[in-house]
């Protein structure tokens, strides 16, 4: 499951002259969102109404005010930033998708979403197709090369753990001498493994890492209390326990040394760079959301409020 690796969707492959060339002959998925030329004049976001800013309009390229639209490539499904509202249909849903129509709506624009597989949506937007990506990317310095980055959030490891917190676990430190679950293969395992010397060294005793192919039956392992908490995805843990059993089985520990996860790293709005007016414009559209607390509200929907910024940035990677 793609979703507990981190850094999220980091690499990215080599973009090479072939790969633009078939990228322009062949395209992307025809599985386009249906928009139309003009945007309402309000949109209703996490019972919010979110509303154009004149100004902001009036300052983004040409092309984009006269189409009226804002093409943006997204990988789907990964929970939560990117869903479909029902299996087989069109219709997404999801952290970035809610946060794309409320800047649009503030820009005056529609952001019309298209799924596109996430190896090939830098490609994409080089070759023209796209103007943006909203896709839970990573911003890193290789990526930078090639697109800039509005952050809207900081996301890395976090602990899952029993509704009610029963082990009372606050940070890794904590998990020494415990039982913990992960899946195989991940980051997250990496970060366990990488936290035994701290264990060792405040005598706490190692941490007893149990191993799983998937989440889900890391979850199981939890839910039966075999194990005392999980680490995974710090946007992951926060969906599950907002969703699992309507919310009633598990909560994420909120460690304050690292509120949006143990290594975290920015996520960000990829832009074309022959289009600096469009980056400019999101940065704006974005702070003036996180400032009314809209942003708030979208992020707290899908249980990830942790992982928000306070600050617009750009470019912000941190490798």
């Amino acid at each position: 499951m793609k979703y507990e690796h981190l850094p999220r969707r980091a690499s990215v492959a080599a973009v090479t002259v072939s790969a633009l060339l078939t990228l322009t002959a062949c395209g992307g998925d025809d599985t386009t969102e249906k928009t139309s030329a003009k945007a309402p004049a309000a949109v209703e976001i996490a019972g919010v109404s979110v509303k154009k800013d004149a100004a902001q309009h009036d300052a983004l390229p040409a092309a984009v005010k006269d189409s009226g639209t804002v093409r943006v490539a997204t990988d789907v499904p990964y929970a939560p930033f990117e869903m479909f509202v029902e299996e087989g249909k069109p219709e997404l849903t999801g952290l970035d998708y809610d946060l794309g129509q409320a800047i649009g709506a503030r820009l005056g624009v529609k952001f019309a979403f298209t799924p596109q597989k996430f190896d090939g949506i830098v490609p994409a937007i080089q070759a023209g197709k796209f103007d943006v990506a909203m896709s839970a990317m990573t911003d890193n310095k290789e990526r930078q090369a090639v697109v800039d980055f509005v952050d809207y959030s900081v996301s890395g490891s976090g602990i899952l753990v029993a509704r009610g917190n029963p082990e009372k676990i606050t940070t890794l430190d904590d998990l020494c001498g415990k039982k913990v679950a992960v899946q195989a293969a991940t980051n997250q395992l990496d970060l366990l493994k990488g936290h035994q010397k701290a264990c060792k060294k405040a005598g706490g005793g190692q941490i007893d890492i149990q191993t799983f192919p998937k989440d889900s039956d890391a979850q199981l392992a939890l839910r039966a209390k075999k194990v005392v908490a999980q680490v995974l995805t710090k946007p992951a843990a926060g969906w599950t326990a907002k969703t699992a059993d309507d919310g009633a089985s598990f909560e994420v520990v909120d460690d304050p040394a690292a509120t949006g996860g143990y290594n975290a790293s920015p996520n960000g709005i990829a832009v074309s760079k022959k289009l600096p007016e469009l980056t400019e414009g999101i940065q704006k559209a974005l702070q003036s959301l996180i400032d009314d607390g809209t942003a708030a509200k979208i992020f707290d929907k899908y249980g990830v409020g942790s992982i928000a910024v306070k600050e617009a940035t750009r470019n912000a990677a941190v490798d």
